[in-house]
């Protein structure tokens, strides 16, 4: 990892919507809950704690706000209506030599690196038809914003050295496992650099 990091390492898990991050995610951290040197970060969101989704810090947009203001994210962004932020301890926890795995964005990526350095990045990602079925049975979008949703354009992030494709079209097993030795290949590199 980069200088500024220390031998610790972000792993930041992008994808659209529908894709299964959050249950690619909560595979791995099922598999790593007996490790201390990995981290799943616990994002503030503008967003009602009980929307049925990732367990996150819900907080009020004026809240959000003087949260910025004080300092208070490593990074943040704005994304279908609601602000993210990933909380400022995350980069001393890396710089200490923690794994820390963020729920990221694609348009985000670059603030990741930025504040960050080396970051590695997951791509989860499923089928078009997964995609679409997924979303309608989540039921928080009609069947028109769930079409305007799989056809934007989002940055391509699926190339490049720090980048893994992971697809979670099939079986949650599958998927998790092929996250879990993303996980611990950074690890043991890591481990080697300290």
């Amino acid at each position: 990892m980069s200088a500024n990091n220390q031998g610790g390492a972000l792993v930041v898990v992008v994808g659209p919507s529908g894709a299964g991050k959050d249950s690619v995610m909560g595979f791995a951290a099922r598999h790593f809950a007996d490790c201390h040197d990995v981290h799943f970060v616990r994002r503030v969101i503008t967003r009602p704690s009980d929307a049925g989704s990732e367990v996150h810090e819900s907080v009020s947009e004026d809240e959000f706000v003087e949260m910025q203001k004080d300092g208070a994210f490593a990074v943040f962004w704005d994304a279908h209506g609601l602000k993210y932020g990933i909380p400022v301890v995350v980069l001393r926890n890396v710089r200490d030599g923690m794994t820390a795995i963020v729920n990221g964005s694609r348009g985000a990526l670059p603030a990741f690196r930025e504040a960050f350095g080396e970051i590695a990045v997951v791509v989860v990602t499923a089928e078009t038809p997964v995609l679409a079925k997924r979303l309608a049975e989540r039921g928080r979008e009609s069947e028109e914003e769930v079409l305007r949703r799989l056809s934007r354009q989002a940055p391509d992030v699926t190339s490049g050295p720090d980048v893994s494709v992971i697809d979670n079209s099939g079986r949650l097993d599958i998927a998790g496992n092929r996250f879990v030795e993303v996980v611990e290949r950074l690890r043991t590199k890591a481990d080697h650099a300290v």
